[in-house]
């Protein structure tokens, strides 16, 4: 039981195997029963506190975790452990929003941990399978962080208006700037994957090459936060 704990123990991450597309279910699952049951988790306040902590808890958990694991394995290091990825920031702000109902946290939640975890978790970057921590730790925050930014926007009285969709991207080009012109360079890291694409085979790898490979990724990440404003925006013209 203890080697799923241990660096360089266990079997090699099979994308789209058994254990993926289960974790991948869970996840379409969960999502559903958060849309289905809006009214219902709003009515229960019990229902909603219980949701509410247990988010928190595993956003927090996992955080902490690894980075207990990587240091008790002798792996960590600036250049890769830190959370400065996309979903690492999305973890915080969304860990941030469920304690404090802060509106501004809870629209960059929404922007910067949905889509950009539900794509993580089709196309992890990870060394190990089932049941080994990597795995869990992996699956089990990306999951929360993409549960939260959904969840925050259902059971809170915010709104995602246009401007709130502009000044997310804006919040995340001055972000990106600042790793990519001042972090990546000094820790030789490759946060936001803006040194080069993951090891991982994602849509990353079409974005091309120089120059181009930026200008590509800013699009994309236009496209992906319009999307998930479009999606808000159908489904509150629903309600209404």
């Amino acid at each position: 039981m203890a080697s799923i704990f241990l660096e360089q123990s266990g079997s090699p991450f099979t994308a789209f195997g058994f254990s993926h597309i289960t974790t991948l279910l869970v996840y379409i699952i969960g999502l559903t029963i958060l849309m289905l049951f809006t009214k219902k988790i709003l009515s229960k306040p019990s229902i909603y506190q219980f949701i509410r902590w247990s988010l928190f808890t595993l956003l927090i958990l996992s955080e902490i975790s690894y980075q207990l694991y990587t240091a008790l394995n002798g792996i960590w290091s600036l250049s890769e452990h830190m959370f400065l990825h996309l979903c690492g920031i999305a973890g915080i702000t969304g860990a941030i929003s469920l304690l404090t109902h802060n509106k501004q946290f809870i629209q960059i939640t929404f922007f910067f941990g949905l889509i950009p975890a539900f794509l993580a978790l089709v196309t992890p970057e990870l060394p190990y399978d089932f049941p080994h921590y990597r795995f869990l730790k992996f699956f089990i925050h990306h999951i929360a962080i993409s549960w939260t930014g959904v969840f925050l926007v259902i059971t809170n009285h915010v709104t995602i208006p246009f401007p709130s969709f502009i000044k997310s991207y804006v919040y995340l080009l001055i972000y990106a700037a600042i790793i990519g012109f001042f972090v990546n360079p000094l820790l030789g890291s490759n946060y936001l994957y803006l040194s080069h694409t993951p090891a991982a085979s994602t849509p990353l790898d079409l974005l091309g090459n120089g120059v181009w490979y930026y200008v590509n990724l800013c699009i994309l990440a236009f496209i992906v936060f319009f999307l998930q404003y479009l999606v808000y925006s159908t489904r509150a013209g629903i309600k209404q």
